[in-house]
C-alpha cells in the first residue's frame, strides 16, 4: 500500500479498544529474559519490526525461542550468550541497537551491529563511551552513530557516566546490562534526565526478573551488584504510545473512546498523555474498580496548551495532531532530543503540520502550532516515520483530502494500526 486515504467521520467517535503489547516493555523484557537463568514466558507480546528486530537478533546470537502470537519463551543465556561472534542487523530500531550493544558490551564477545542509512545518523557514541569506562571494548562509526564494533571479554564493572539529555535508551541499556557485569556497575546522569519514566519502566522490567538497583533520590546515580535476573512468567501491558493516537481521535471528533488495558498506574509514562489532553477541555476517566483497567477521554472544546513534554515525548506528534483543531496556539517544550528519533520529529513534523495550513514556529526544544480558521488537506509525507503516519492520519477523521504516504511504516511498531482505525471509526462515518 502506497498511500492511505483517511476517511473523514460523520459523527463523534464513540468505542472502546486494547491496542497490542508495548514496544518498549517487549524489547526490555527480551533483554532481561535473555540474560536470565531459565526459560521466560512473555504474555502479550508485540509482534512488530522493531520486536522482530530483537527476536532475530536473540536468534542469532543462539538462544532457543519459540513464539506463538503474543506468547513468546526465551531461554536465557545466564549472563552469557551462546554465540559469541556475530553481525546484527537493527534496521531502524532505537531500542534494539542500544539494548544489544548494551548487553553484548558487558558480556563479551566479538559483534558487528548495523542498521539502515538513517541509523547511521543516530548518536551512539554517549553509550560506548559509557561501557569503555566499564573495561568493555564498543567502538561506535567515526560519526559517533552506528554502526558499532563489540569485542573483548566484557565489562569489568566500576563507576561511569552517561549524558542524560540524548536518549534514555542509553541509560536503560546500560541499567540492564549491569547485571551481567563482573564488579558493582555505578552509573552516573550528567545532565537532563530525558524520558525519565522510560528509565523507571526500565527497573521495574528489571525487577520483575529479580534485579536489585540501587537508585538515589533524584535519579541522577544507580548502583548495580552482579547479579543474574531470574526466568519469569511476563505479561506485557498495552502500548501507551499506541493508545494516545484513539485517545486524540476522540479528543479532535468530540467523541469517547476507552482504551482497555491502562490506566495512570501503569509501567508506561505516556498514559500521561490523556493528563495533558485533561488540560486543553477533555474529560478523563479512569476504571479501577478491580476489574481490568481502562482510561476514558471525552471529547470537548479543545484550547491550546502550553505543556513541557520530556517525559512523554514520543507522543508530541499526536498532541500537534490535537492542537491543529485547538482554539488558540500550542507550545510544546521539552523535546530537543526528538530530532534525533526516526527522523527529526521537530523540523519535519513542523513542515507537515503547514501542509494543513498551520503556522508552525520551530524552536530549540519544541514548537508552537497555531491552527488556522479551517484545515485543509493534505498529502502528508512521514519520512519513513510511524508516529508520523498514525498522528497526523487523526487530521483526516474531522478534515476531507488527507492522504498518508508510505502508510506501511506503522509496521515499525503497529502493523494492524489501519484495520484497528478503520473498526473503530467504521460506526461514526
Amino acid at each position: 500500500m502506497q498511500r492511505y486515504s483517511v476517511r473523514p467521520l460523520t459523527q463523534p467517535l464513540r468505542g472502546s479498544i486494547r491496542p497490542p503489547g508495548s514496544k518498549s516493555i517487549t524489547n526490555r523484557a527480551c533483554i532481561c529474559a535473555a540474560l536470565a537463568d531459565g526459560t521466560t514466558t512473555l504474555t502479550g507480546a508485540l509482534d512488530s519490526e522493531d520486536t522482530q528486530v530483537m527476536f532475530s537478533a536473540l536468534r542469532t546470537l543462539g538462544l532457543s525461542i519459540q513464539a506463538e502470537g503474543d506468547c513468546w519463551q526465551i531461554q536465557g543465556g545466564a549472563g552469557a550468550m551462546p554465540v559469541r561472534e556475530a553481525q546484527l542487523n537493527c534496521a531502524n530500531s532505537g531500542t534494539s541497537i542500544r539494548f544489544l550493544t548494551a548487553a553484548l558490551a558487558v558480556v563479551g564477545g566479538n559483534y558487528h551491529l548495523d542498521g539502515i542509512e538513517r541509523m547511521r545518523e543516530r548518536p551512539i557514541a554517549d553509550l560506548t563511551a559509557a561501557l569503555r569506562a566499564l573495561g568493555a571494548n564498543a567502538v561506535p562509526a567515526a560519526n559517533g552513530c552506528p554502526p558499532v564494533k563489540l569485542s573483548g571479554l566484557g565489562a569489568k564493572g566500576g563507576e561511569t557516566s552517561v549524558a542524560g539529555d540524548i536518549s534514555s535508551q542509553f541509560l536503560s541499556g546500560l541499567l540492564m546490562a549491569a547485571p551481567a557485569a563482573r564488579h558493582p556497575v555505578t552509573i552516573r546522569v550528567d545532565g537532563q534526565l530525558v524520558s525519565a519514566p522510560y528509565v523507571q519502566m526500565t527497573i521495574e522490567v528489571m525487577k520483575s526478573f529479580g534485579a536489585r538497583v540501587s537508585v538515589d533520590d533524584q535519579f541522577r546515580q544507580f548502583r548495580i551488584s552482579p547479579q543474574t535476573y531470574r526466568a519469569c512468567r511476563y505479561a506485557i501491558e498495552p502500548d501507551a504510545s499506541a493508545a494516545s493516537y484513539f485517545w486524540a481521535a476522540a479528543a479532535i471528533t468530540g467523541g469517547e473512546v476507552t482504551v482497555e488495558g491502562l490506566g495512570f498506574d501503569a509501567l508506561q509514562g505516556d498514559v500521561d498523555f490523556c493528563r495533558v489532553l485533561q488540560q486543553m477541555g477533555c474529560e478523563v476517566e479512569q476504571r479501577d474498580d478491580g476489574a481490568a483497567a481502562a482510561l476514558t477521554v471525552r471529547g470537548g472544546p479543545l484550547r491550546g496548551v502550553d505543556v513541557d513534554m520530556n517525559h512523554i515525548s514520543d507522543t508530541v506528534q499526536t498532541l500537534a495532531a490535537v492542537a491543529l483543531h485547538a482554539q488558540g496556539p500550542t507550545r510544546v517544550r521539552g523535546v530537543a532530543h526528538n530530532r534525533h528519533k526516526e527522523t527529526d520529529r521537530i523540523a519535519d513534523l513542523a513542515r507537515e503540520l503547514r501542509r494543513f495550513g498551520a503556522e508552525v514556529a520551530e524552536h530549540d526544544d519544541g514548537l508552537t502550532i497555531t491552527p488556522p480558521a479551517k484545515l485543509t488537506g493534505a498529502e502528508v509525507e512521514t519520512y519513513n516515520d510511524h508516529r508520523m503516519a498514525m498522528s497526523l492520519a487523526l487530521v483526516g477523521l474531522t478534515t476531507p483530502g488527507v492522504t498518508i504516504l508510505n502508510p506501511a511504516c506503522t509496521g515499525k511498531t503497529y502493523p494492524g494500526y489501519w484495520d484497528d482505525l478503520e473498526r473503530l471509526t467504521a460506526s461514526a462515518w
